[in-house]
C-alpha cells in the first residue's frame, strides 16, 4: 500500500503498516494461531484497536500467502439469526471463485436453499451477486454456506467483530449449532472478535458452553505510551511539524491510552496549519468535541436515572474508581446504599458508559463523555 499524502493518523480503516502501530506481539500470536490450525477469541473494549489489529492480521497473512482468503463481518448491527446467516453469505459466496459462466452455474446449482444472483456494475465492470435467503431456510443455506467453504478446499480466514451480539438473538441454541459447524471445517478458521468482556469469558470459558476452550484467546490492552508518542512523534517530525513529549503525554494520558480518541485528536491536531503544537491547542480540540457531541451526551443522561447519573458523574471527577462502595467516596458524592450502587454499576456497565479494567477499576468508557461529565 502507498504512504498517504496527507493526514497519516487514521480514525477509521486500514492503509497498511506504516500507519498501523505496534501490536507486534499481538499479531504474532494472531498470525501464529491461525498458521497452525487454531482459531482465536479476541477480547478489547470497542475503539481500542480491535478493528485495526485483525485488517493488519489480514494484511500480513496475505502478504506472505496470496493464495489465502480473508472476510470480516461486523455483526454489531444483526438483530437475528438470519441476520447473520445473510451476512456471512454476502461476504463470502462467490469470493473464493475466479468470476466465469461456468462458476455462476456450478454456483447455483451447489446452493438449493437459495439462489445467488450475480451482475456486473455497468460503471466498473465488477462482479456483484445478491442473495435472497427465506427465514425459514436459514439453518438449511448456513449449512450450505459452510459446505462450500469446505468444498473450495482453499484457506480461509473469517473474522466475527462484535461476536457477542449472538446471545442477544432471539433464537436459541445457535451457539451449540454455529460450534457445530465450525469444528468440522478444516480449512477455515476464526477470529471470535468481542468488546463484552464478561459475555465473551462466559462464551469461551464456560465449562458448560458450546465453544469452552475452543480457542486460544487474546486481550488487547491500552499502546505502551513509549512505543506510542515514537510513532505519533515520528510522523509529525516527517512532514516537518513539531510535536513535543509533553504535549503527546498530555494527551495519551487524559484520554488512558485509549487509541481511537488518541487517533482522533492526533488528527486534528495535524490538520492545524502550524509546524509546533502546545497544550493549549490540545485543550481547543477538546471543547470543540464536547461541544459537538453536546446534544448526545445530554441524551446518554437522558437514558439513565438520577441515582445512576450521579454515580456517573463521581467516577467521571475522580477518573477512575476502585472501590465504589468506600464510605469517603460515598459521602463525598452523596451517593446511597452500597446495593444501589451495585446495580447502577451492573446497568451502566450494560450500557457500555461504564468499564472495568483489569485491575478493578471502574472509569467511563467514552472519554470524551467522561470530559463532559467533569465540566
Amino acid at each position: 500500500m502507498g504512504k498517504l499524502e496527507t493526514n497519516p493518523f487514521l480514525i477509521a480503516g486500514y492503509l497498511g503498516p506504516d500507519y498501523f502501530c505496534d501490536r507486534e506481539k499481538e499479531t504474532e500470536k494472531i498470525i501464529e494461531a491461525l498458521s497452525n490450525d487454531r482459531s482465536v477469541t479476541l477480547i478489547s473494549p470497542r475503539r481500542m484497536g480491535k478493528t485495526g489489529l485483525i485488517q493488519h492480521v489480514f494484511y500480513k497473512l496475505k502478504e506472505n500467502n496470496k493464495n489465502i482468503h480473508c472476510f470480516y463481518l461486523d455483526i454489531f448491527h444483526t438483530q437475528n439469526f438470519h441476520d447473520f446467516v445473510t451476512l456471512l453469505g454476502k461476504n463470502v459466496i462467490g469470493k473464493l471463485d475466479d468470476f466465469s459462466e461456468k462458476m455462476i452455474r456450478n454456483l447455483t446449482s451447489f446452493f438449493k436453499s437459495f439462489r445467488p444472483v450475480f451482475s456486473l456494475d455497468p460503471m466498473t465492470g465488477e462482479p456483484s451477486m445478491s442473495i435472497d435467503i427465506q427465514p425459514q431456510n436459514t439453518e438449511q443455506s448456513l449449512q450450505e454456506i459452510f459446505d462450500y467453504l469446505k468444498k473450495t478446499g482453499k484457506r480461509v480466514y473469517i473474522a466475527i467483530d462484535e461476536f457477542q451480539q449472538i446471545t442477544e438473538y432471539p433464537e436459541k441454541g445457535l451457539e451449540a449449532l454455529l460450534r457445530s459447524y465450525m469444528q468440522f471445517l478444516p480449512n477455515v478458521k476464526f477470529i471470535f472478535a468481542g468488546s463484552k468482556k464478561h459475555l465473551m469469558d462466559e462464551m469461551f470459558s464456560s465449562v458448560n458452553r458450546p465453544f469452552y476452550q475452543s480457542t486460544q484467546k487474546i486481550g488487547l490492552k491500552e499502546l505502551p505510551i513509549d512505543t506510542y508518542r515514537q510513532f505519533a512523534l515520528s510522523h509529525f517530525k516527517n512532514h516537518h511539524k513539531n510535536m513535543n513529549e509533553e504535549v503527546f503525554d498530555y494527551v495519551y494520558q487524559t484520554l488512558f491510552g485509549h487509541t481511537w480518541y488518541i487517533q482522533l485528536v492526533l488528527n486534528q491536531l495535524f490538520s492545524i496549519k502550524i509546524d509546533s503544537y502546545s497544550i493549549q491547542n490540545v485543550n481547543t480540540i477538546f471543547r470543540d468535541v464536547l461541544e459537538e457531541e453536546n446534544a448526545t451526551y445530554k441524551t446518554y443522561c437522558e437514558m439513565i436515572t438520577k441515582g445512576q447519573l450521579r454515580l456517573l458523574k463521581a467516577i467521571a471527577k475522580e477518573k477512575r474508581v476502585c472501590e465504589p462502595y468506600e464510605q469517603n467516596f460515598m459521602k463525598r458524592y452523596q451517593l446511597t446504599a452500597p446495593s444501589s450502587i451495585k446495580l447502577a454499576l451492573q446497568s451502566l456497565m450494560d450500557k457500555m458508559l461504564l468499564i472495568k479494567d483489569e485491575e478493578g477499576y471502574y472509569y467511563v468508557y467514552d472519554r470524551f463523555f467522561s470530559l463532559w461529565l467533569e465540566m
